[in-house]
């Protein structure tokens, strides 16, 4: 698979959410306390993000 996300604690303690292509990273997300607040993201980025708008603000 060239794409996924990955459910991860940082060095702080806390749940985080990055999503990688090809094994690169491309985001990741705020901590989170626990892991279902993670995993809360993930099913919001998936839910909102095919419809997100692009605010490009180089212009």
């Amino acid at each position: 698979m060239a794409h996924k996300f990955e459910i991860y604690k940082d060095k702080a303690g806390e749940f985080r959410v990055r999503f990688k292509h090809n094994s690169e990273t491309m985001f990741s997300t705020e901590g989170y306390a626990s892991k279902a607040s993670a995993k809360n993201a993930i099913e919001s980025i998936k839910k909102n993000g095919p419809d997100a708008p692009i605010d490009d603000t180089t212009d």
